[in-house]
């Protein structure tokens, strides 16, 4: 199994990525949030510049926030300093969009972007829509020099659900998931993509096809357990990440939280009740997967984490790592909270790296 790293884009820390490099990780997904971090481009700029074998792109860039022509010719300019190892991951905006205060794209016009995304990409024709017109683009000047489509830009699409599961099978190179770490999700996972290709008519081979999932890894000393401070201080973004995106759900489609959460959810919802309510969307998401704020620390609990992250010692996380490869998990990038990740990135690429 390959291990990533996703990276909050910061455009002054372009070093963790060339560390990652020097450790063994495989891809870096710079996450593109407008209201939160750097621009994911022109961090990515940055990133080619300072590095050489490490896979690149978007983990992930927004449909919603991104039309499909310029999302094209931005990684395709990142693909000519970066050739060949260039990677496009595309999802409707979880965050990037609800942190503004909507709901992320609908399915229905991510298909429709996917469609004009896709041979864009590969620097051909397509129809595009934009205010009701339907017009054939293309880029006029692909040979001299200011984009890269000669290279292949793997196309990896993002899902939650069954809907856009389905969209990664019928579209993507691959697909990037944000499910709890549990070998027997794969299966589900699977079957989502696969009816997806199916009904697209596609001709769908799982050797290639890419399956990555975002978490976190704590590696336990001997001794230590999942109590730790450490464990909280390293792992808590993540998990408390899950409960901003379940309150999401919550909020703007009445969907109950999970079992994980039914012992904090009642106080989790009052603190928020008495905020703003025209400002809501900007307190939700506070901290958003690099800190925990004080106020919430109360609800980042051990069974929250192991619920959402990948805890143990070495042995024991190979081999639940092993499993995931087992069901066909292709690829696991970590986000550890952002003051520890040096430390994260190198306990992960020295204790687990090497023997997956």
């Amino acid at each position: 199994m390959d291990i990533g790293v996703c990276v909050a884009s910061h455009v002054g820390d372009i070093d963790y990525v060339v560390r990652a490099e020097e450790l063994g990780y495989s891809h870096a997904w710079l996450a593109d949030s407008q209201m939160i971090w750097s621009d994911c481009y022109a961090a990515l700029a940055l990133v080619a510049d300072r590095t050489s074998t490490i896979n690149i792109g978007t983990g992930v860039s927004v449909s919603g926030t991104r039309p499909a022509p310029v999302t094209a010719s931005s990684i395709a300019t990142i693909n000519a300093l970066a050739p060949g190892r260039t990677f496009l991951g595309i999802g409707t905006g979880n965050t990037a969009m609800r942190i503004m205060g909507h709901k992320p794209q609908r399915i229905a016009d991510f298909d429709q972007y996917l469609d004009a995304l896709r041979p864009l990409l590969r620097g051909e024709e397509a129809q595009h829509q934009f205010e009701g017109k339907t017009s054939p683009i293309r880029h006029i000047m692909p040979d001299k020099g200011f984009v890269n489509f000669d290279d292949p830009i793997p196309l990896y699409v993002s899902g939650f659900g069954p809907r856009s599961l389905a969209l990664a099978g019928k579209h993507g190179d691959g697909a990037v998931m944000s499910i709890p770490p549990d070998a027997q999700i794969m299966d589900r996972m699977w079957e989502m993509i696969e009816r997806g290709a199916s009904d697209s008519g596609r001709d769908f081979d799982r050797d290639h096809y890419l399956t990555c999932s975002l978490t976190t890894i704590v590696v336990l000393d001997e001794g230590e357990t999942i109590e730790s401070p450490r464990v909280k201080a390293e792992a808590g973004a993540m998990a408390m990440a899950s409960i901003h995106y379940s309150y999401d759900q919550y909020r703007q489609y009445g969907r109950p939280p999970g079992s994980r959460l039914a012992d904090i959810w009642d106080d989790y919802t009052a603190m928020l009740s008495d905020y703003d309510a025209q400002r809501i969307h900007q307190r939700i998401h506070a901290g958003h997967n690099c800190w925990v704020i004080p106020e919430e620390e109360r609800f980042v609990t051990p069974k929250l984490i192991d619920a959402t992250c990948i805890v143990g010692t070495a042995d024991q996380v190979i081999e639940r790592l092993q499993q995931l490869e087992e069901r066909g998990l292709d690829q696991l990038m970590i986000l550890p909270s952002f003051d520890p990740r040096y430390e994260v990135l190198e306990r992960v690429g020295k204790d687990i790296i090497p023997h997956v």
